[in-house]
């Protein structure tokens, strides 16, 4: 699933200066501690969470994620966008809370990698 198709099923908007063609996710994880994704991770996977903070971008980078989304209506930082767009991170953001965040990208498809609601 292409991350604008991703978006679209959980009516996310693509924060601005990080969007990509071509990104493409197989997984969902669906977090508020770091140290659960950095258990969970897999290759193209989408990082959903409503923490807002520069750890999550760190942990991004760290884990090689390549997409972010904020849920429950909270929307990065400009520190974190700009960190974001210097590691090629698309971010988004969504009202819709954690939980539905992650059944609507099982119900669109996003099931090889699978969809993990953690923590």
């Amino acid at each position: 699933m292409t991350i604008q198709d991703a978006a679209k099923a959980i009516e996310a908007e693509i924060v601005a200066g990080t969007e990509r063609d071509g990104l493409d996710i197989n997984s969902a994880c669906g977090a508020d501690l770091m140290s659960d994704v950095m258990a969970f991770v897999k290759d193209r996977v989408l990082l959903l969470t409503g923490l807002i903070n520069i750890q999550v971008i760190r942990t991004a980078v760290l884990m090689d994620i390549e997409a972010v989304c904020f849920v429950r209506g909270k929307a990065p930082t400009d520190e974190m966008a700009e960190m974001a767009r210097e590691n090629g991170i698309v971010l988004l953001k969504t009202r819709l809370p954690l939980f539905l965040a992650c059944g609507r990208l099982y119900e669109a498809g996003v099931r090889e990698g699978g969809v993990r609601a953690i923590g």
